[in-house]
């Protein structure tokens, strides 16, 4: 190409398809949805955490971080949020820890309830499928879902090193079972 002679112009690129928003939703935002956002992290959907009741901007406790790095996984930089309307309004699916933020969010997001669930209610019931995330979470009718005991991951929240351990295995296992259904 000459020097004064202007670009060929390429193809005009489209709009960048952008991947859908799960969400990850506990109390205080600072052990169960943290470790299951960074659990989730490797799936082709954008996550945040967020919790009901948060002191916001605070770092993750030194059990959290350890709990996580026993699992091999790390959230460097997380601060604690609070669940706002717009990360309501944003997300195709609210990945709630237990009940009680199943009831929150049906409570105080109405229009949201079709779209939250249980972590344990969606690695039982969300299928794999080539259909959109957001099909597969409809199919599930969870505005109307009776919230069960089994369904809530215990908080380890007050609880020594080995209670956090043991609710960052116990994450690891389920969110390895919901990381094929987020694709």
């Amino acid at each position: 190409m000459r020097p004064d002679a202007e670009p060929t112009p390429g193809p005009t690129p489209g709009p960048t398809p952008t991947r859908p928003l799960v969400l990850t939703l506990c109390t205080g935002n600072a052990a169960r949805s943290v470790m299951a956002g960074a659990l989730l992290a490797s799936a082709p959907v954008e996550i945040v955490t967020a919790g009901t009741h948060v002191v916001e901007g605070q770092p993750m406790s030194r059990r959290t971080r350890d709990a996580l790095a026993a699992v091999d996984v790390r959230a460097d930089g997380h601060r604690s949020h609070q669940l706002t309307d717009e990360d309501v309004a944003g997300a195709q699916l609210i990945v709630a820890l237990a009940g009680e933020h199943v009831g929150f969010v049906r409570r105080t997001h109405p229009r949201a309830a079709p779209r939250t669930a249980t972590l344990k209610r969606l690695v039982r019931h969300l299928s794999e499928g080539s259909e959109p995330l957001a099909d597969r979470v409809a199919q599930l009718d969870l505005a109307g879902a009776m919230l069960e005991p089994w369904e809530d991951v215990d908080d380890p929240a007050g609880g020594d090193d080995e209670v956090y351990l043991a609710c960052a295995r116990e994450l690891a296992v389920l969110c390895a079972a919901l990381l094929p259904r987020l694709r």
